[in-house]
């Protein structure tokens, strides 16, 4: 048979950042993060829905006025041009026309593409405090809550960038679990394969994950299902610290206790302490770790996504 490589992820993006010359000056914003880096791994579905909407390029440009938790998005020059619905609908249709995206990175303070803190003038001329949420962004995250999401600028950062993707993984494998269809056993596996992952994103999440499926059996799997799988996304979505990931690491050390010889024993303790106190990234414990179980084989620790919750030539782990 023949090989054939496996179909990309989609992800969803602000085709500016791509390098696509739509912006209101018919220039760009490309980011070669996404451009280079991330195009190599994932295959990228642009939009600018400024320009889906029938603004021109180049264009009058537009921000957002008034309630910043309801803002309009009218023209900068021509207030009377309100572009706010037509950027919602478009948002609204693209959140059930995108239905095989895993995650989507949106152009960072644009008043059609911010998630956060994009200005929102009132009717002084003043930016209001803390900002808002670009229209088309907001509709789209409204209509599909669980979808990992990220502004363009936080993905430079190492901590934020793999906390993004790691959630971008675990939506794909949930999805395929979707497609093959919800079982009890299915989501008790599912749990069970992120049950690390989240205790060095969310400890506190993990118990209350661990109780809601304690009542999966008196319960239709496709009830508990959806519910069990929205609280996970929001669990991933907090950032893991070395302080954590370290107590994730003494955890997954604790299954090679009885095949490790006393030396080994104590370099593993060793580079775990070593990265907890910042002197060495995670990835060189993790290595470590992943030797070890290598020469000694635990299934159900090989199961669990925290050892690859990501494809290795990412390199997300070198900087963290």
């Amino acid at each position: 048979m023949p090989n054939t490589a496996p179909a990309l992820l989609k992800l969803g993006i602000s085709a500016c950042l791509l390098g696509a010359p739509v912006r209101y000056n018919g220039g760009h914003k490309e980011s070669r993060l996404c451009s280079h880096t991330l195009a190599e791994h994932f295959e990228f579905v642009p939009l600018c829905p400024e320009a889906a909407i029938g603004l021109g390029i180049p264009r009058e440009p537009i921000r957002l006025v008034g309630d910043p938790a309801a803002p309009r998005a009218l023209g900068t020059v021509h207030r009377e041009q309100d572009h706010t619905q037509a950027l919602h609908d478009y948002g609204t249709r693209m959140a059930g026309e995108l239905h095989d995206i895993c995650g989507y990175i949106f152009m960072q303070k644009s008043p059609s593409c911010g998630l956060e803190r994009v200005k929102v003038y009132r009717d002084n001329g003043y930016p209001a405090d803390g900002g808002g949420t670009g229209i088309f962004a907001a509709a789209l995250t409204r209509l599909r809550p669980d979808l990992p999401v990220e502004e363009d600028g936080r993905l430079n950062d190492p901590v934020l960038r793999e906390n993004f993707l790691t959630r971008v993984f675990a939506y794909a494998e949930w999805q395929r679990l979707l497609h093959a269809g919800l079982t009890r056993k299915a989501i008790i596996d599912f749990h069970s394969r992120y049950k690390y992952q989240l205790m060095a994103s969310n400890p506190l999440q993990y118990k209350a994950l661990g109780q809601l499926l304690g009542e999966l059996g008196r319960h239709d799997p496709c009830e508990v299902g959806p519910r069990y799988f929205s609280q996970l996304m929001a669990a991933l979505k907090k950032c893991a610290t070395r302080g954590t990931h370290s107590n994730v690491l003494q955890h997954l050390s604790g299954y090679l206790k009885q095949a490790l010889s006393r030396d080994e024993k104590a370099e593993m303790q060793q580079l775990i302490e070593q990265y907890r106190r910042g002197i060495v990234p995670l990835v060189v414990p993790l290595t470590l770790l992943k030797h070890h179980f290598r020469q000694h084989p635990d299934h159900y620790v090989a199961r669990q996504a925290y050892l690859q919750p990501h494809p290795e030539n990412l390199s997300l782990r070198n900087a963290l």
